[in-house]
């Protein structure tokens, strides 16, 4: 069960540019395309005259054109114009609410009547100078609350991403988890350690000595519908741990929008935005190739999962006290989905 009267990111900016692009979100099938002045529409996947999917045909003079026959369509989903037809009488097919913000392209696959930019999560690292941001997109075979759980629960990186990120102290050092309203939190946070490989290089990126002990701060944020921001980072010990000045720590924000395709499939985007050496390129490059590199482990293991998932869905999985964090946010799906399912709104 999805969420749909809220807002998901369907793409990057540049990926719908000069030719249609289509997505699954939520099991619909939609296309994405650029129209009149370079707005983004999307309208279902679906030409009226014969079924064949939109997204496999052009744009032209702002309109879609069905690489089937030509049937046109307009950005609310009417029919424009035919070559040698008369189709302006079609009934419309379904259109959907589309914002273009932080570089990404938002679609609400919901009620399009219920739609509000207000509504819209608000980031301050994006479109700011002082802030780097470097990501990408994994198309994945698992059921988006199982991204939530592992995002939500890091304690894998110690057998996951032993090589890069992970370290006994993860496994050693509690987590706590609280619920404010629909937000979930998950923290844990370790003193005196040495830094794992990546945050070593990270040291090394920012001229920090990357041989002393380190704190190291993990704070997981869920946040309706699928999307997790994760405060990560490291400061030499004894300057102040999370609170450290800039001067002593290399701290990021890990980017997670969880999109469901279908219920065993989603499109996950990923990165990471950090305050530290902004206008390095070289360096943004850097930590998006470790941070692909970690993310592809992850990929391999839930795809594993969902297949064992799939197989025996009568069997009841452990609940242990790391878990805290994916199962409070998955009460918080439910329960938004409770409300949604009903017409209700408090």
């Amino acid at each position: 069960m999805f969420l749909k009267n809220t807002w998901y990111v369907a793409a990057t900016s540049a990926d719908v540019q000069d030719k249609p692009l289509g997505r699954k979100i939520c099991g619909e099938s939609m296309v994405f395309y650029r129209g009149d002045g370079g707005k983004v529409s999307a309208l279902e996947d679906f030409c009226p005259h014969r079924g064949a999917p939109l997204s496999l045909g052009k744009v032209c003079n702002g309109n879609l054109v069905c690489g089937y026959h030509g049937l046109e369509m307009g950005c609310d989903g009417k029919t424009v114009a035919m070559p040698g037809q008369r189709v302006r009488g079609f009934p419309a097919i379904r259109s959907f609410a589309v914002v273009e913000r932080y570089g990404f392209i938002w679609v609400w696959p919901g009620d399009v009547a219920l739609a509000d930019e207000a509504a819209m999560p608000v980031f301050e690292f994006f479109d700011n100078p002082a802030w780097a941001y470097g990501g990408g997109l994994y198309h994945i075979q698992c059921n988006y609350q199982l991204m939530v759980d592992n995002l939500m629960d890091l304690t894998h990186e110690t057998y996951v991403h032993s090589t890069s990120i992970g370290q006994k102290e993860i496994d050693e050092v509690p987590c706590t988890t609280k619920v404010e309203g629909d937000h979930v939190i998950t923290s844990r946070f370790m003193e005196n350690i040495e830094a794992p490989p990546f945050w070593k290089m990270a040291l090394r990126g920012n001229n920090l000595a990357d041989d002393v002990p380190v704190d190291r701060w993990q704070i997981c944020h869920f946040t309706p519908p699928s999307h997790v921001m994760i405060e990560v980072g490291v400061a030499h010990a004894g300057k102040g741990g999370y609170d450290a000045p800039q001067d002593d720590k290399v701290s990021s924000v890990v980017v997670d929008f969880i999109t469901p395709e279908t219920e065993t499939s989603i499109l996950y985007f990923w990165g990471m935005a950090r305050q530290f050496q902004p206008e390095n390129a070289a360096l943004t490059a850097q930590i998006r190739e470790g941070q692909g590199k970690i993310f592809s482990e992850d990929l391999e293991m839930l795809e594993s999962q969902q297949r064992n998932l799939s197989k025996y869905p009568e069997r009841n999985l452990l609940m242990l006290n790391i878990d805290a964090g994916g199962v409070q946010s998955r009460r918080v799906i439910e329960r938004l989905l409770a409300k949604e399912n009903t017409g209700t709104t408090a």
